[in-house]
């Protein structure tokens, strides 16, 4: 990749987030009358639904907070991250220390979860708000919040199981998967052993349990102690999530320099472009059965922005870190598949869900589950990254 290409690139992922897709949604999303943010957006940006996800609460706090120190300290992101902070602080939380996952629009709570991903939204949201508007208070709830959610982890008996585990005991891989992410973002607020406990052990249940070299695959469902099992759900790859996890291991590596962790991350990353590319139609289907069986997901073979976005950046990483051309190769191939059918050229940001031939299913730009988070992150990601490339590539 030389250096002309690495200069077209910057501008592609820099004006892709501060001309499109920040813009889009700052000019949307902010609820001027209960506070947080509505994200539900048609494809103008026009609110099609008030119900709130605190997992996007949490994560446009999150994006708005990270531009702010890591881009430019604009005053707009910074109240931005503001509005969706005070609206989690007052709505977001049970008796119990727990976040809801969804709410109404003035921030009554409809529906809680067992899953713990509302609480990690929340400590990267607190973390990264805290360091931008120097409060330590919302630092301290950051921490606060992760011991919680690691009791909880580690006490799985406190929250209601998904299957009854006398009958069929089984652990899925995004809890260890989110775990690395959250750890990372919160350990930029000071260190702290706790950190290294929870990701040591969340990277060794990833090598040990998650990951099958005899089927070439990191799986999303395995047994209690990492046991295959012979089921729709213990065959699924999802290799947007498995891409995803390749490069938090990626940034672990970047940070611990333990050329293990890189090895691994490779691997994993290898083993899953190959199960999700779609050979006949490009882009990367969203589940696969390992041994070519039906899958349970009826949307398996559809074609999502997000594994997208986390396979483009996990891409360009491993090339820089590896310098193997086939990295290089993949990223391009995965950035023409994605720019060529997701973005929507007429109301700006991307399409988020297509149909496996790469034609738009659905023009929502937000839902409960799509908000500013993989897209943005990607941009930014790429962008910053590209400008470390920029001084060592070659001349064209």
């Amino acid at each position: 990749m030389n250096s002309r290409r690495i200069q077209e690139l910057i501008q592609v992922h820099r004006d892709g987030l501060l001309k499109d897709v920040i813009p889009f949604w700052m000019a949307h999303v902010r609820d001027p009358e209960y506070g947080g943010y509505l994200h539900y957006l048609d494809r103008d940006g026009s609110v099609y639904h008030t119900d709130k996800s605190v997992w996007i609460q949490g994560r446009i706090a999150w994006m708005s907070a990270l531009l702010y120190n890591d881009v430019g300290p604009r005053p707009e992101w910074l109240a931005m991250s503001r509005q969706g902070i005070e609206f989690i602080e007052k709505h977001c939380f049970d008796t119990d220390g727990r976040m809801f996952f969804e709410v109404t629009r003035e921030g009554r709570p409809l529906r809680k979860r067992r899953y713990l991903f509302s609480e990690n939204f929340g400590v990267i949201a607190f973390a990264e708000y805290g360091r931008a508007a120097g409060d330590q208070r919302r630092i301290e709830k950051a921490r606060e919040l992760y011991r919680l959610l690691i009791n909880y982890v580690r006490n799985p008996h406190l929250l209601h199981p998904k299957v009854i585990p006398e009958t069929r005991a089984s652990k899925g891989h995004a809890l260890a998967m989110i775990l690395i992410a959250t750890t990372q973002q919160l350990r930029k607020t000071g260190d702290d052993p706790l950190y290294d406990e929870i990701m040591n052990a969340s990277l060794a249940s990833i090598f040990e349990e998650f990951m099958h070299p005899e089927k070439k695959a990191l799986l999303e469902t395995v047994g209690p102690h990492g046991e295959f099992l012979n089921s729709p759900e213990g065959r699924c790859v999802n290799a947007g999530h498995a891409i995803e996890t390749a490069w938090f291991i990626m940034e672990e590596y970047r940070h611990r320099q333990n050329p293990v962790l890189l090895e691994q991350a490779c691997r994993i990353l290898d083993w899953s472009l190959a199960w999700g590319w779609d050979k006949e139609y490009g882009g990367l289907l969203y589940f696969v059965d390992i041994e070519g069986r039906p899958c349970d997901q009826y949307e398996h073979d559809m074609k999502l922005w997000w594994p997208h976005n986390e396979a483009i950046y996990a891409c360009l990483l491993a090339y820089h870190l590896t310098g193997r051309q086939d990295y290089a190769d993949w990223f391009e191939r995965l950035h023409a598949w994605a720019f060529a059918h997701f973005p929507d050229r007429q109301y700006g940001e991307w399409f988020k869900y297509l149909h496996r031939d790469g034609t738009v299913a659905n023009h929502a730009k937000g839902n409960r589950w799509a908000g500013p988070f993989h897209l943005p992150r990607m941009h930014f990601k790429c962008w910053k990254l590209l400008e470390v490339m920029l001084p060592n590539a070659a001349k064209p």
